[in-house]
């Protein structure tokens, strides 16, 4: 289907298709997967799947008409790094428990990183971040480093101790709002502090088996829901949002809060 819609009879979008101009709807058919199966009965996964489907083979057909590989080695790739990151499946090792297989994945994740690094590259040091994307949504990313971190040990022990990194970094805003006084240059420093006080919870988040992202998508849901419903009761008074004071605002604003 792919190579149809691709061929010199196929169609004119997709023929002017590239790597770059694919990007983003991969990355939207990934969002809209994630939505579908969020939802209590994923009636929708299917289709979405399918969708997100349809863009791999898009990106992995790119690949062979450059003679670079094709859908069936892209599938024996991710088969064979399977087996290799379940040696207590496929191999000796032994994993009673999730965090035994954790463990397992991690290992053999490193023996990976290492054995790709090349002698010859003198001017970068392999990393275990190397392999996180720069496109990913900035949750997403802050959750990964920290993940990885913690593979190595570098992590906070308790939940509590990211809440005490989380208030010291408040103060670190609290205190550059105090001495701004109006200068443009403090708005770098501002947006420095207010980066690590997000990725302070962000690593919160994480220690409570959660991630960012989704913390933060179900919290915008719930103020769309909140402020549409907001607009309704508003124009059922014969009011419109933008001719209501702040007080009435929040009067209806808390009805709409007690309504759910």
């Amino acid at each position: 289907m792919v190579a149809r819609l691709r061929g010199p009879e196929g169609c004119p979008w997709d023929r002017a298709q590239d790597y770059r101009s694919m990007w983003p709807q991969v990355l939207c058919e990934a969002y809209e997967v994630a939505d579908a199966a969020r939802q209590p009965e994923p009636d929708g996964l299917r289709d979405e799947l399918g969708d997100l489907l349809f863009h791999i083979v898009f990106l992995a057909r790119l690949a062979e008409e450059e003679n670079r590989f094709n859908f069936d080695q892209v599938v024996e790739a991710i088969c064979e790094k399977l087996v290799r990151r379940h040696p207590h499946v496929f191999g000796d090792a032994r994993a009673s428990t999730p965090e035994d297989a954790l463990r397992n994945w991690t290992t053999a994740k490193e023996l990976e990183r290492r054995s790709a690094a090349s002698p010859r590259d003198t001017d970068h040091i392999p990393s275990v971040l190397d392999s996180i994307p720069e496109s990913l949504p900035a949750t997403l990313m802050a959750h990964q480093l920290g993940v990885r971190a913690a593979e190595l040990g570098f992590d906070w022990k308790h939940p509590a101790d990211v809440l005490a990194k989380i208030e010291e970094e408040l103060s670190e805003v609290r205190r550059v709002l105090g001495d701004a006084q109006g200068r443009v240059a403090a708005r770098e420093q501002l947006e420095e502090e207010l980066g690590d006080f997000l990725f302070a919870a962000a690593s919160l988040v994480r220690h409570l088996g959660s991630d960012a992202e989704t913390c933060l998508r179900r919290a915008n849901q719930k103020f769309a829901s909140r402020f549409r419903a907001l607009e309704r009761r508003a124009a059922e008074q014969g009011s419109r949002l933008a001719d209501c004071t702040a007080d009435e605002l929040e009067v209806l604003w808390n009805q709409v809060k007690q309504e759910e």
